[in-house]
């Protein structure tokens, strides 16, 4: 005996769309929670989409995206004072990464680290690799291992002559890298375009400040200049109040009235031929 089959229309087998089914919950502003966080307007500063790092700088922070040093990516450190001002800005970021147990890698800095100067700044010794390279091949082949390794907790490389196309570079392995990376240049490098993301310029000031200037950001242009406290680690156990603040110890100069009077004219004098 067979079982009869009752056909069934091709309507009867279609299923009406659930308008609500497996759509993505939508932002604020009508995107995509992951559209969102991914979406940058260039009139804010940028999300992080990496661990950053504090700076150490309360005023600093403010103004950079993420609120700290980014991760995945180079920063780029512009100061007429190679060697020395870089020092200062980083070292409370190097001090967080010594303390974590973390190495902080040095390549090719124009003046030996000053061990006595770091550990007065919280950084150890023990944490501290320094890779001496002469050349800017070396210097430049050094950073590039380094950071395809991803072993360094901060890694800070001088590279005076670096070219657009090897920044770019760095820029794309740092990508991979989870710890910050900084490239140290001479402050005229401010006027060649660069594809670091963020872009610093370091200058020293009157009062045991650091002056940076934010030259590019992942957000709208910071017009003012940021002035940072930044006693070297040394000093400060010594330094008296009136000496922290030199600029209160210099008098301006008065200028006196000065009556200049008109010039005598000059006498002709006649020349006599014999």
């Amino acid at each position: 005996m067979s079982a009869a089959i009752a056909p069934v229309s091709p309507s009867a087998l279609s299923v009406e769309p659930n308008p609500t089914a497996r759509r993505p919950a939508l932002a604020p502003g009508g995107l995509p929670a992951a559209v969102a966080a991914a979406l940058w307007r260039g009139d804010q500063l940028g999300s992080p989409v990496s661990a950053v790092w504090p700076s150490g700088f309360a005023g600093l922070d403010a103004h950079l995206p993420g609120g700290g040093w980014p991760g995945h990516a180079v920063t780029e450190i512009l100061s007429a004072f190679s060697g020395t001002l870089e020092w200062r800005l980083l070292g409370p970021l190097l001090r967080q990464v010594c303390a974590a147990g973390r190495s902080v890698v040095v390549v090719g800095p124009p003046r030996q680290p000053h061990l006595p100067g770091l550990r007065s700044e919280g950084i150890s010794e023990r944490h501290l690799v320094w890779v001496q390279a002469d050349t800017a091949p070396e210097r430049l082949w050094a950073t590039e291992q380094l950071i395809k390794a991803n072993a360094c907790g901060a890694l800070i490389a001088w590279l005076p002559q670096a070219r657009q196309e090897q920044v770019r570079r760095l820029q794309v392995l740092a990508s991979g890298c989870e710890g910050p990376v900084f490239l140290c240049r001479p402050a005229s490098a401010v006027q060649v375009s660069s594809a670091a993301p963020l872009r610093l310029l370091a200058q020293v000031g009157l009062d045991w400040e650091l002056h940076i200037d934010v030259i590019k950001r992942k957000g709208p242009p910071l017009l003012q200049t940021l002035r940072l406290p930044s006693v070297p680690g040394g000093l400060a156990a010594v330094l008296t109040p009136r000496l922290r603040q030199p600029s209160a110890l210099i008098v301006p100069r008065e200028t006196d009235d000065v009556v200049v009077s008109p010039a005598a004219p000059q006498r002709r004098r006649h020349s006599i031929f014999h």
